[in-house]
């Protein structure tokens, strides 16, 4: 059995690794972007997301018959519409509206939307120390995304129909992180939400893709279309299924104001991998939000596990 000091440390640090996942991402989505609209992209992902949910399915349904409820129900749908489908959509469509530093410092909000429906809904206490964690890791994601320069915008860009749908996008994402430990303290596996969490977006996905009407043109070699397979299923496993089964585990043993700042490893670990393979520039300020968000991470978890144990 895992003690609670080493369910402690583990807890934050799935979720890290989850999130680091994430980071890893563009890695194949740049490919994929050559052959395949982003709808399409997505929408693929779920059908072969679904070998693995299926079975999963069909392996607890008994389980899972046993424990759903109009709350379950309803969360299930805020985690898999909400926070994997609507929440990209709007993410997207802000760019296309707006100024995009913005956008980008208003994504910010997303720990502090979890952090109060976690205190609302799960009736979450804060640690004495967490709102020194949560100062030190907003600083280090705003070094991470602006650096030392400050970002250039007026009072006006904060008024815009994008910023509006920027936080939109960030409170379903936080809230996404709460309807999640929600639905694993109702002994739910954190595999069957996995498995829900992609074949219930399946429905919604088809309709964003219909109506979308993006044509499908996928040309080329056979070597080449082999290497788009490859591409397609190492990104829905690996920062797909991988990541959210890492992600879940985490989060079964940590509390979810501590999950949505370990998510802030999803951002660190994007800045890096722009720089080291797309060869985008990595500022001083920049490297310094990623040391003060890892260290934050470390010392976060080692504290959680002092007062676990």
């Amino acid at each position: 059995m895992v003690s609670a000091r080493s369910g402690g440390i583990s807890g934050v640090w799935y979720v890290a690794l989850g999130a680091t996942l994430w980071g890893l991402d563009p890695l194949f989505r740049i490919l994929l972007l050559k052959s395949f609209s982003s709808a399409q992209i997505v929408f693929i992902e779920h059908l072969l997301l679904a070998c693995y949910a299926l079975p999963i399915l069909v392996k607890y349904r008994k389980t899972l018959i046993g424990k759903l409820s109009l709350g379950v129900i309803g969360a299930l749908l805020f985690i898999s519409w909400g926070g994997s489908a609507i929440a990209t959509i709007l993410f997207t469509a802000a760019f296309s509206h707006g100024n995009a530093n913005a956008i980008l410092l208003l994504q910010k909000l997303q720990p502090l939307f979890a952090i109060i429906l976690a205190r609302v809904m799960l009736k979450e206490t804060l640690p004495s120390k967490f709102f020194a964690y949560i100062a030190v890791a907003l600083l280090g994601t705003y070094l991470l995304t602006f650096g030392f320069s400050s970002p250039e915008m007026g009072l006006k860009d904060l008024g815009t129909l994008s910023c509006l749908f920027s936080i939109l996008a960030a409170s379903l994402w936080g809230g996404s992180t709460v309807m999640g430990k929600f639905l694993l303290q109702k002994k739910l596996d954190f595999p069957i939400v996995t498995s829900l969490r992609f074949l219930l977006a399946i429905p919604l996905l088809t309709v964003v893709l219909v109506a979308s009407g993006d044509a499908w043109h996928v040309t080329g070699t056979s070597g080449g279309l082999i290497l788009i397979t490859v591409n397609m299923l190492f990104q829905a496993f690996f920062p797909g299924l991988l990541s959210m089964l890492l992600y879940y585990k985490g989060l079964s043993s940590t509390k979810a104001f501590f999950a949505t700042l370990a998510e802030l490893a999803f951002p660190a670990v994007g800045v890096c991998v722009n720089w080291l393979v797309f060869g985008q520039k990595l500022t001083v300020g920049q490297l310094a939000g990623f040391i003060v968000i890892w260290l934050t991470l470390w010392v976060m978890s080692r504290n959680q596990s002092k007062s676990a144990a």
